[in-house]
């Protein structure tokens, strides 16, 4: 990203730019900057842009082989093409001697960094992954958001906040925009205000719901159920998202086990550290072979709606109950 910066700044910019990863405000903020550099302000007769997986090789060559109207560069911004995972090779191709006019900005979700456009893209060019930030990159974000529009926030809200929102930055900004409207006059950002307006993702509602099934609180596990059903959640989906919570607390379970502290756990899982903190203490409430036969229940209801022996609201409601069923008294 640094380097990046300096070359916008000193105008000594790369022909290829590929831009990828999974967080997508990053991707669209990089994407415009490149863009806005290569081209300056206004130029559309040199911009040509193309998106979605039927986009045809030779339409993008015989463009990039067109000299720009009065100006040094045509500009080609690809998005969206897979052409990084196959049907690329074309490109690749021309990537090793292109027209010394055309410049390439290629933005996509999903590389493989063996293919041999990638290799070309990065040979010609630079490759910047746009990669979620880390809890305190996000953090600091979030303050300097609040702070242009005149607000501030507590670390401990911060931190409520940062657990309602995930870290999908695109979810942030908009959450962050709905709280700066909601406080209007006031400065101070509180938990209050966030619990009146910023929506719960539906990963935390999951946390949520596993909380409740291991604390057996059955009916508070049904609710969050039906409050996704409500949300035109599909039961299928719901399952998956429940059998990959109880697989990340086996994870956690197994590392804690092994003497790893939360830190070492979140980075090995893919936590971010005010969540792994989280994991953690909800891992510790279940044993080892509970999470092992929650997973082996969750395969057996998704194969029960899968051969229809089940519909798949019933199926899902049947395993919550089964969960958060309280242990037979002997």
């Amino acid at each position: 990203m640094k380097k990046l910066s300096e070359e916008i700044r000193e105008g000594n910019l790369k022909q290829v730019y590929l831009l990828c990863g999974e967080e997508a405000y990053l991707r669209r903020q990089y994407r415009d900057r490149v863009k806005k550099a290569l081209l300056g302000d206004g130029d559309l007769m040199n911009l040509n842009c193309f998106e979605g997986k039927g986009i045809v090789p030779g339409e993008v060559i015989d463009l990039a082989q067109t000299m720009p109207f009065l100006a040094e560069r045509r500009v080609l911004v690809i998005e969206n093409s897979g052409f990084f995972k196959r049907g690329g090779e074309a490109l690749a191709e021309y990537l090793a001697d292109p027209a010394t006019s055309a410049y390439f900005l290629f933005v996509e979700t999903e590389i493989d960094k063996r293919s041999r456009l990638y290799k070309a893209a990065a040979a010609r060019g630079r490759v910047i992954e746009c990669k979620t930030p880390d809890e305190g990159v996000l953090k600091r974000w979030v303050v300097e958001l609040l702070a242009k529009e005149n607000k501030r926030i507590t670390q401990r809200d911060l931190d409520l906040f940062l657990e309602k929102t995930g870290t999908d930055m695109e979810n942030i900004r908009g959450e962050v925009e709905k709280l700066v409207c909601y406080c209007l006059d006031r400065e101070a950002v509180s938990a209050q205000d966030i619990e009146a307006v910023c929506v719960r993702q539906i990963g935390s509602r999951i946390f949520d719901m596993v909380e409740a099934v291991a604390d057996k609180k059955q009916r508070r596990a049904m609710e969050l159920y039906y409050d996704l059903l409500t949300l035109k959640e599909p039961p299928m989906r719901i399952l998956f998202l429940i059998a990959r919570q109880f697989n990340l607390l086996l994870q956690v379970k197994e590392l804690k086990n092994k003497g790893y502290d939360t830190r070492s756990i979140g980075e090995k899982v893919g936590l971010k550290g005010f969540i792994a903190g989280k994991y953690v203490s909800q891992a510790a409430k279940f044993k080892e072979a509970e999470l092992r036969q929650a997973l082996t229940d969750c395969v057996e209801t998704e194969e029960a709606v899968k051969t229809g022996r089940m519909n798949d609201v019933m199926s899902v409601e049947l395993l919550i109950v089964r969960e958060s069923m309280q242990p037979a008294k002997h």
